[in-house]
């Protein structure tokens, strides 16, 4: 009795399966494509006013990128934490596909751009790569980013809520999104230390404080105009004691000569 045989293609076929269902999860990740925000609807000619401010946000996205990529790909090679592994290798590729948005910006508005980390991140990255134990440089890695992340957010919301030119009105757009996911990216390895980070300006007080008296608002007093938030008695009150005071004065001078 002859016993039939697989064909070749299948067993091959079978055998490759099989890899895949084995293969580590992160293997399939890193194929995974880079999800830039979209700018849908915002023009993007480089048409507008260029700020300072403006040049200076381009060129700090530049200087993000020059660091946080290698301290990414740093996280993946030094900690033990799987977690860690994957933020550090999200973050760099991220940074790869924002560099990118970032230098086409700066190309056509004219910015020139840096191609080495400043001082303060060099010494950051130092950190990273002289840390005792793969803990310490997770410590290090995670509290590192999330304080420089949070401390561009509010910056580039100034940028996109200010600028006046569209295509770093749209790089904003896109810079925040990425910079949100960071952050969340970076809050989700349960280490944070949030007691480091910076807190938040006190609001200031509404109705405190002298109100400046000019002389529209003196016109619009005495002819009987309204003024929002302000009683016209009270600019006309306070506009006889500054004249009482004023002669007083005056008549101490006079006295002492």
């Amino acid at each position: 009795m002859r016993t039939r045989r697989s064909p070749r293609w299948l067993v091959g076929t079978l055998a490759l399966s099989l890899a895949f269902m084995v293969a580590p999860a992160g293997v399939a990740h890193a194929a995974e494509p880079i999800p830039v925000p979209q700018t849908s609807g915002l023009p993007n000619k480089g048409t507008g006013t260029l700020s300072a401010a403006d040049r200076d946000f381009v060129i700090k996205v530049r200087l993000a990128g020059l660091w946080e990529v290698p301290a990414g790909n740093m996280a993946v090679e030094k900690s033990n934490n799987a977690a860690v592994k994957k933020i550090g290798q999200s973050i760099a590729a991220q940074h790869v596909a924002l560099d990118s948005l970032d230098r086409t910006a700066a190309k056509k508005l004219g910015i020139s751009l840096p191609n080495q980390p400043n001082g303060d991140q060099q010494l950051w990255l130092n950190e990273m790569r002289t840390a005792a134990t793969p803990e310490q440089f997770d410590q290090i890695f995670i509290d590192r980013l999330r304080a420089a992340h949070g401390k561009i957010f509010p910056a580039i919301a100034t940028i996109r809520a200010t600028t006046r030119n569209d295509t770093v009105r749209a790089l904003a757009q896109q810079t925040n999104q990425f910079v949100a996911t960071h952050m969340t990216l970076l809050e989700s390895s349960g280490i944070v230390d949030y007691a480091a980070l910076p807190t938040a300006p006190a609001p200031a007080a509404a109705g405190q404080g002298p109100v400046p008296i000019d002389n529209q608002m003196l016109v619009a007093a005495t002819n009987g105009d309204s003024i929002p938030g302000l009683s016209n008695t009270v600019i006309l009150l306070v506009l006889a004691a500054a004249l009482v005071v004023g002669v007083v004065t005056t008549m101490r001078i006079f006295r002492a000569r």
